[in-house]
């Protein structure tokens, strides 16, 4: 199903997912590393976070170009001792390495009641709330962080000099479909956002970036650097994620790019928590009672309802299942160039 709509295409599932694959698996990734990455940018773009959705494409096929993806490259446990793997992704797919760690840090809380899996070396993981349902949805606690080379002003500076690490937690509920997800930036927006944006032609609010003179501006392609979270609180915590995810597993990325030690690829990080080998023995229902008396509470002015960590995503998720994924003009035409530059079909209708 395909139908235009102001300016967006709007393009069923099943056909984005599988023009996304043979996008990927055209442009270098393996067969099965380009259907885990074209299911992680699908997730996104069934949610609504097209900012880590297909508009990524063009970049993973011009990083594979660039010697920045490596297809080549297979997670290897480098380390372990009890509960803690480090493992070495050798620069592959996000997704293909992530996915490793989840499954690897999930087998560790099964034998531990608590799993600790570092992935350094990877490439964009897309969006890691991906990974923490994963692990949500078989009944255990997620917390996934990543981090790369400095995309962020740090607070009190006026240049980037932290990055916009991400991070999610997951838990399950009494609803097994659905559990809590928070997946956030430390940024006052994701850097896909600003992305889209330009692909949309549309210009940005205040304070999500800055020009290459450190001055807040509203084009987007402008941006050179964008702006943490909270000011402080943003720059901070992903400082601390750099500490947990980067130098812990030994492959430190913010001090040598800012000393000019070059780029090392990225690192993530998987925590996964089995709430058995807690004191609780009731924790996923006292997990929903919490989100009752969440969604109990008096509504604010302007708000529609009171809505948990994830809800709205799950909600999109429903709609956008049904309804199609709309694509802007701007991501569309890239997508095309790219798979008549590859020689491969797009869906039908948006030749």
């Amino acid at each position: 199903m395909v139908s235009a709509s102001t300016g967006n295409r709007t393009i069923a599932h099943s056909e984005l997912l599988e023009f996304a694959r043979a996008l990927l698996q055209a442009g270098g990734f393996s067969e099965g590393q380009a259907t885990q990455t074209a299911e992680v940018l699908l997730w996104a773009n069934l949610r609504g976070v097209d900012s880590h959705g297909v508009l990524r494409i063009p970049r993973y096929v011009e990083m594979v170009q660039l010697g920045l993806i490596n297809p080549a490259g297979m997670p290897r446990e480098e380390f372990s001792r009890g509960a803690i793997s480090i493992v070495s992704a050798e620069r592959a797919p996000g997704a293909v390495a992530m996915n490793f760690a989840a499954e690897r840090a999930l087998q560790l809380a099964n034998d531990h009641g608590l799993g600790w899996c570092s992935v350094k070396g990877i490439s964009h993981a897309g969006a890691i709330g991906y990974y923490a349902e994963r692990v949500a949805k078989a009944g255990h606690v997620a917390i996934v962080m990543t981090a790369s080379k400095p995309l962020m002003v740090y607070y009190g500076s006026s240049v980037e000099g932290v990055s916009t690490n991400p991070l999610a937690v997951a838990a399950p509920t009494l609803d097994p479909g659905r559990p809590l997800l928070l997946d956030m930036s430390t940024a006052s927006v994701a850097l896909g956002k600003i992305m889209a944006a330009k692909d949309a032609g549309r210009p940005i609010p205040l304070g999500w970036g800055v020009d290459r003179n450190g001055s807040d501006t509203t084009d987007p392609a402008q941006v050179t650097a964008v702006l943490p979270m909270a000011g402080p609180k943003g720059s901070g915590l992903s400082l601390m994620i750099e500490v947990l995810t980067s130098i812990l597993a030994g492959n430190p990325l913010i001090a040598a790019a800012l000393s000019g030690g070059g780029d090392t690829g990225a690192n993530g990080l998987v925590v996964v928590l089995d709430p058995s080998a807690f004191a609780s023995t009731s924790f996923i229902s006292d997990v929903g009672e919490l989100c009752h008396a969440i969604k109990a509470l008096p509504i604010a002015a302007g708000v529609d309802k009171v809505r948990l960590p994830g809800e709205r995503g799950f909600d999109e998720m429903k709609r956008r299942g049904h309804a199609g994924i709309p694509v802007s003009a701007g991501t569309l035409s890239k997508l095309l160039a790219l798979a008549s530059k590859l020689g491969v079909s797009a869906p039908t209708g948006l030749h």
